[in-house]
């Protein structure tokens, strides 16, 4: 049986290198290429693959948010060239069945798209590490939506109005982040969260 394969990266020449390679595997078919976030579950839904490729970084949407939006419908599997530690725990929580790094080969981007559409999970091993010993975010979720607004470079009055807050209520959440990540100012925080994968 042939596992119908959807890649979804934003570098052109990387995904056609992948195609051609994931092509060449015995009972793995590449159905459909995609070079943006938001063109995923549209792909999804006319190719029907079993499993999703997609690339952590891309214009439109992550690759985490939209793993979150087919969850439902296919295995996914996230290639990644950043080994932020909070990717892999966000993955696993949108119902990501696979984690690797781009410098993975060919061959084990295969193993791992076989083993997930067997309903198994794959990991590379140091970024499950690094994850493990990263700990889990001190953020809430409001905290990490105003810092990922505020790293939008939205302001406190639009953050407020994006996420039906007072403007007060938002300056307390900008405050707590900045307190939990040790950050002397907004942008350090932001930045702080961002290298570990927490936004």
């Amino acid at each position: 049986m042939t596992t119908r394969v959807l890649l979804a990266d934003d570098e052109h020449l990387i995904r056609g290198a992948l195609a051609a390679l994931l092509d060449l595997e015995d009972g793995i078919e590449v159905v459909a290429q995609v070079g943006r976030g938001d063109e995923v579950m549209a792909a999804v839904a006319e190719h029907r693959p079993d499993v999703a490729v997609l690339d952590i970084e891309m214009p439109g949407m992550d690759g985490l948010s939209a793993a979150e939006q087919i969850s439902s419908q296919c295995k996914i599997v996230i290639l990644t060239s950043l080994g932020r530690p909070g990717y892999l725990r966000r993955a696993m929580a949108a119902g990501v069945s696979g984690f690797l790094g781009k410098d993975a080969s060919s061959e084990e981007l295969a193993m791992a798209i076989r083993k997930v559409q067997a309903g198994g999970r794959y990991l590379d091993a140091q970024l499950a590490a690094a994850a493990m010993a990263a700990g889990d975010s001190p953020l809430t979720d409001r905290e990490r939506d105003a810092l990922r607004l505020a790293a939008d470079g939205h302001t406190i009055a639009r953050i407020a109005g994006e996420l039906h807050l007072t403007e007060g209520t938002v300056r307390n959440y900008l405050s707590s982040a900045m307190t939990k990540l040790h950050a002397q100012n907004r942008l350090e925080a932001i930045r702080t969260a961002q290298r570990m994968g927490w936004l």
